[in-house]
């Protein structure tokens, strides 16, 4: 596990992708942390991050558009899965290195509140929460990225999948107040993401029948539901939406409502994708 971590960590700083993600990263919460805290003159640094926080739906593609699609690509994850090394640890290896990326930049931006003391009173228990919980976020989102990049050898189907996930995720309450709470708006709400659940099969499978036939199923029965029960899908969307905002917790706690569920809640999410690329990749090597 540590050559593994060792050398996706080395692949990034030989490589132009880690110093852009530091880059990035530090430049777009230092805009932030500039406009909200030095010119409003803010002492909390959660609101700059809680702004911030649309910067995972950019950045993440990045690093882990390759993490495992460029391997399957170049065919050099057939060393790993007939190495004796144990699956587990060639995902934790993966994906500390991905952390450790995260962790990085969130080390510098721990600086801030100190930098704060200097114009007035800090209440620091609540600005490293928020700076912890928002590594968390990151942390949660970076597994996630693994994840979709495990299921696919396309580095740029991988991005493309992980900005989206990433920014309906992100942007999931405001999408709920967009879409009318109308049967007619589910149903096509519905549609348009089996067709991408679709498109995802396809690309995952290499089968287009079997996608095909799976649309068609889930859409048949969609529309039914739709032409004889309208009213059970009336509202469901915002439901959904709000299931998938995975910044909830994070602002809640921005807000200055501590929560033990907070750690809990974003390392769970980690932890589930993990385990999917873990399945993923033990399906691959015993097929």
């Amino acid at each position: 596990m540590l050559a593994i971590y060792k050398k996706e960590l080395r692949a990034y700083f030989n490589s132009i992708i880690g110093w852009l993600f530091l880059a990035f990263f530090l430049a777009f919460v230092g805009i932030y942390v500039y406009l909200y805290n030095f010119v409003s003159g803010y002492a909390y640094i959660g609101y700059a991050l809680s702004s911030v926080s649309l910067i995972f739906a950019l950045l993440v593609p990045m690093v882990t558009m390759r993490i495992m699609a460029e391997e399957k690509r170049q065919k050099t994850d057939q060393l790993l899965l007939t190495s004796p090394v144990p699956i587990w640890k060639i995902v934790c290896g993966k994906y500390l290195s991905l952390v450790t990326l995260i962790g990085m930049a969130m080390l510098l931006v721990s600086v801030y509140p100190i930098l704060f003391t200097r114009f007035g009173v800090v209440n620091f228990a609540m600005s490293y929460t928020a700076i912890l919980g928002f590594f968390l976020v990151g942390c949660a989102y970076l597994a996630i990225g693994l994840f979709i990049s495990s299921l696919t050898e396309s580095q740029a189907f991988a991005a493309v999948m992980t900005f989206i996930v990433v920014l309906i995720t992100c942007l999931a309450d405001g999408i709920a107040n967009m879409i009318p709470p109308t049967a007619k708006a589910a149903w096509i709400t519905y549609s348009v993401i089996w067709a991408l659940a679709a498109v995802w099969m396809w690309r995952a499978m290499k089968n287009a029948t079997v996608a095909l036939v799976v649309f068609a199923i889930g859409e048949l029965a969609l529309s039914l539901v739709y032409l004889l029960k309208g009213v059970v899908l009336e509202g469901t969307v915002e439901k959904v939406l709000g299931c998938l905002s995975v910044l909830t917790v994070y602002d809640a706690t921005v807000s200055g409502v501590l929560q033990l569920r907070m750690p809990v809640y974003y390392l769970s999410i980690a932890f589930v994708f993990c385990f999917l690329t873990y399945q993923n990749i033990r399906k691959r090597r015993y097929s």
